[in-house]
């Protein structure tokens, strides 16, 4: 019992020990380097501790505290109830519209009584079609004209077809040949071709030929062959152009050689000039009208354009995608230059070419079967209208102004008309110079005399 007593009594002391030593460890231990100091071996430890928090981390006694990251709104000044007269007023904001806001439409009220009214369907009146004009036929045509030549030839009778369309009296006869010209004879004899036509076809009045914009090509003789444009190129294809021309003058019909026009390639141009050239020096030698088509058909530099103003001034697609060939507005513009040429012929033409002058010759179709005017026909209605009205008497003492003519004489603007003594042939003969003014004024410098009244008369007194 004591023995036990005695054990119990040296675990105690050993526990308290034990204890003893224990508080002593856990004592505190000297500061330890925090986050962010540096460590400095020549002090022995770590240096002082640098403070890289913020300010606001901390309370006022040193000791840390959690960041308060509540949002505190910043407090807005009341609007201003006076404002100085230099200063601008703040305009407030407009509210902007919803873009996703759709009005909705009222409904009418629905009645279940109510019948059900169909729509009416408006009847859309018909579309107004104009009927196309009526041909006329032209089956004894007093007035023949004949077009010879190759494909540009054949747009030219189309134009000269739509000139004379109304008038049955004239029928136009489309003799073209597309690829021929007059360098191949193997195509088309031309000189042969128009005079077997013109024996078959006595009525043939008119002649007009279009040749040249395949001739840009070498041309035989016998057995030798020429390049375009040499010196006996140009022998050879003149020979064949008064060939040509010979057929019609010994027939004593009237011709008009129609000129090439201007082409897209500017070779071709080029040597289409230098043709036109030939031509037109061998067709009014044999006293044939040359018709140049040349100026109506380029810009204004002289070069080839695809469209150009037409016969009513608008602008408008002459020629074809290919740059050779004419459209339907382009064919009755190339048209239009024979045409003047053509009525004037006609105009002035004795029995021989037409029994009607040519006012008679128009686009105005004539009366009907019982001779009187019908109702389509303005002009004829105009015209009777104009011969039941009586005619006014022409006062007394104004003398009759002289008709003007159509067109005056021709006059050639590259030949200077000159008279063999060097004068102009139509200039005003000069006035003698009786008084010596010209001699003491110009040659001279003497001042001239003034006359009375004149600004220049500074005599006194006046007069």
């Amino acid at each position: 019992m004591a023995m036990a007593a005695g054990q119990a009594r040296h675990l105690l002391r050993l526990g308290c020990a034990a204890l003893v030593a224990g508080l002593a460890l856990f004592e505190a231990p000297p500061a330890r380097a925090q986050w962010g100091d540096t460590y400095d071996q020549s002090q022995g430890g770590y240096a002082t501790p640098r403070r890289r928090y913020r300010d606001n981390y901390y309370r006022d006694d040193g000791a840390s505290a959690r960041p308060t990251r509540r949002y505190q709104p910043q407090q807005q000044e009341a609007p201003r109830q006076f404002y100085w007269p230099w200063e601008e007023r703040p305009q407030q904001a407009q509210p902007q519209p919803d873009p996703t806001y759709r009005p909705s439409r009222p409904r009418a009220p629905a009645v279940a009584d109510a019948p059900r009214v169909p729509k009416r369907r408006v009847a859309r009146p018909a579309p107004v079609v104009v009927p196309p004009k009526p041909a006329v036929a032209k089956t004894e045509p007093s007035t023949q004209i004949a077009v010879f030549g190759d494909s540009l030839a054949d747009h030219l009778s189309k134009g000269l077809d739509d000139v004379f369309e109304d008038n049955a009296d004239v029928a136009v006869i489309d003799r073209a040949k597309g690829d021929s010209g007059l360098v191949r004879k193997d195509v088309v004899d031309w000189p042969k071709a128009a005079e077997d036509y013109l024996a078959a076809n006595p009525k043939v009045r008119y002649a007009l030929v279009l040749l040249g914009a395949n001739d840009r090509q070498p041309i035989r003789d016998g057995d030798q062959s020429y390049d375009p444009l040499t010196d006996r190129w140009r022998e050879i294809y003149r020979d064949r152009v008064d060939a040509l021309v010979k057929v019609f003058t010994d027939r004593k019909l009237p011709l008009i050689w129609v000129g090439a026009p201007p082409m897209r390639s500017e070779a071709l141009t080029t040597d289409l000039a230098a043709i036109n050239d030939l031509v037109r020096e061998r067709v009014t030698r044999a006293g044939a009208t040359y018709v140049d088509v040349w100026p109506g058909f380029v810009d204004d530099r002289n070069r080839y354009t695809p469209s150009g103003p037409d016969l009513e001034g608008q602008n408008a697609k002459l020629r074809t995608s290919d740059g050779v060939h004419f459209t339907h507005a382009g064919a009755r513009k190339l048209a239009h230059f024979a045409d003047v040429e053509l009525k004037r012929m006609m105009g002035t033409a004795g029995p021989a070419a037409t029994d009607q002058p040519v006012a008679a010759i128009s686009a105005t179709p004539g009366p009907g079967l019982d001779g009187t005017a019908r109702l389509d026909d303005a002009a004829a209605i105009d015209r009777q209208i104009t011969a039941m009205l009586p005619s006014l008497p022409e006062p007394p003492g104004i003398p009759a102004l002289p008709v003007k003519p159509l067109a005056g004489p021709v006059v050639p603007l590259g030949r200077p008309e000159t008279s063999p003594g060097g004068a102009l042939m139509n200039a005003r003969p000069r006035d003698g110079d009786a008084s010596g003014t010209v001699e003491r004024v110009l040659q001279r410098g003497a001042p001239a005399t003034p006359q009375p009244g004149r600004a220049d008369d500074f005599r006194w007194p006046p007069g």
